[in-house]
């Protein structure tokens, strides 16, 4: 590991990174050589892969097989997205033949979605491979076409300094534009990024405060940007009763939240960190049980020790919360904290419970299962999340509560938890405020490709102008909706 001491990035330096980025053409490539550079750079982090996790175990406390699994996810990430590009369904290929004889006389009317330019990343703390340099906003701007410049996270900057000078170094090799990745570091030249005029976009993972602040740096330019930052989330969960009603029931709920809220030291934007839980079940105390032998983790950094250690202190000093576990965090490590309230006191002062704590700390709310009007009323008051979770008998129907919960998450889970993120074309990870700044869209799966995009009309134009997406005949084979008609040709149909 370099012992050289980097400094921050400079006004001019970042102004030199942005306007390499804009003038790259980047958007001007193809998908398919979009798709060849994605997988060459999923094959060089994973060929590094050895150096990459000893950098990262030094950096982040996270254990190796949790660093050597995220490096995995971040590989296959990359690969994905090159999947979607060479699809080709994402750019919503649309053409309307012009017809006289409708009321308005309807042109001709080629639609599609294009690359919107400069993307700044903001690299996050939890996920140093994932959702860092080469994460998974880096993947899906550059399917999409659009060039990308890195804030790094101060958490690992050795690791974001070695994975962009493979960046670098990869696209290069392979062909691809001069200029089209770079990287920044410093507050300044984060602040500085989200402002700068060639920069068309933001993707973000970090703090509410911190994403808030920078949310409102993007919206006060004179030609505003779109930010798409996912923020703090608490993650409801509902027990109904008779999930609870049975031994095996309550062991089995309570050992998955104990694996869930503390894997990793509880730093997931997923983590379950508010459970309602009915009454005289006996969760509690098997809970406690099933928790007394899971060891405490060092956080991501000291600033989020301290903050974990403020937030809990804050929930023990109240009156009407009674602690169910806790397992003694040190100076050094975070331990399971769990604390109850009644469904009455949570009513009373939501607020008080639905702050996020980065850390392996989990709410329970006691709701009586005779009033599910109460529990009603209490789920009206969450803020967004990015998932709530029902746990609920194979037989029973929750229609009531699904519908509660998908008001105010993006992802609702039956009998599972929340800890867990598949890359699919299926996948939804975004949510109403604070969950999200921009509930429209996710930052997983095929769809966070959208985020980068804006659509493009193009009334009578000559053959010569159209993208070829949207030439005569389909030479790329794409699936297009031609005449009101969904068309997918059976290349496609058969990748």
């Amino acid at each position: 590991m370099s012992a050289v001491i980097h400094a921050d990035t400079t006004g001019d330096e970042l102004a030199a990174i942005v306007a390499a980025a804009a003038a790259s053409e980047f958007s001007l490539t193809d998908r398919a050589s979009r798709a060849l550079w994605l997988h060459a750079l999923a094959d060089a982090v994973d060929a590094d892969r050895a150096e990459l996790l000893a950098i990262a175990r030094i950096e982040t406390h996270l254990s190796e097989g949790r660093l050597d699994g995220e490096i995995t996810r971040t590989v296959n990430q990359l690969r994905f997205f090159a999947g979607v590009a060479i699809e080709g369904s994402y750019v919503e290929a649309t053409i309307d033949s012009a017809d006289a004889t409708l009321l308005p006389p309807r042109p001709s009317l080629r639609r599609m979605l294009r690359p919107l330019g400069v993307v700044a990343v903001f690299a996050a703390s939890n996920f140093p491979f994932a959702f860092s340099v080469l994460g998974n906003d880096t993947a899906s701007a550059f399917a999409a076409g659009c060039p990308v410049v890195v804030k790094a996270h101060p958490g690992h900057p050795e690791l974001s300094r070695r994975v962009a000078a493979l960046a670098e170094r990869v696209l290069a090799d392979s062909g691809a534009p001069a200029g089209c990745f770079g990287l920044v570091e410093g507050i300044d030249a984060g602040v500085a990024l989200v402002q700068h005029p060639l920069v068309s976009a933001v993707g973000f993972t970090g703090s509410t405060r911190v994403g808030r602040a920078l949310f409102d740096l993007a919206c006060a330019r004179p030609a505003p940007i779109p930010f798409y930052g996912e923020l703090g989330s608490i993650n409801p969960v509902v027990v109904t009763p008779t999930a609870a009603s049975t031994p095996d029931g309550v062991a089995a709920v309570a050992s998955g939240l104990a694996a869930s809220f503390t894997r990793d030291g509880g730093q997931y934007c997923t983590k379950p960190g508010l459970v309602f839980v009915p009454v005289e079940t006996g969760f509690e105390s098997v809970l406690a049980a099933a928790l007394s032998g899971v060891p405490g983790h060092r956080l991501l950094t000291d600033g989020m020790e301290t903050a974990f250690a403020r937030g809990s202190e804050v929930l023990l000093e109240r009156d009407d919360v009674e602690v169910v576990f806790d397992g003694g965090s040190s100076a050094d490590a975070a331990s399971p904290l769990v604390v109850a309230v009644s469904l009455d006191a949570f009513v009373a002062e939501p607020e008080a419970f639905l702050e996020e704590h980065f850390g392996p700390l989990t709410v329970l709310v006691r709701y009586p299962d005779a009033d599910p009007a109460a529990l009603g009323a209490a789920l009206r008051v969450l803020d967004g999340s990015l998932t709530a979770s029902i746990h609920h008998a194979p037989d029973e129907d929750v229609p009531t509560l699904a519908a509660a919960l998908s008001r105010i998450a993006g992802r609702v889970i039956f009998n599972g938890w929340p800890t867990g993120v598949a890359i699919a074309w299926g996948q939804q990870h975004g949510g109403p405020w604070p969950a999200t700044t921009a509930s429209l869209h996710s930052s997983v799966g095929a769809s966070a490709i959208r985020r980068f995009l804006q659509p493009i009309a193009y009334q009578d134009a000559p053959a010569s102008v159209l993208p070829a997406e949207l030439a005569d005949g389909n030479p790329l084979g794409i699936p297009r909706r031609e005449d009101g008609v969904l068309v997918v040709p059976a290349a496609t149909a058969d990748r």
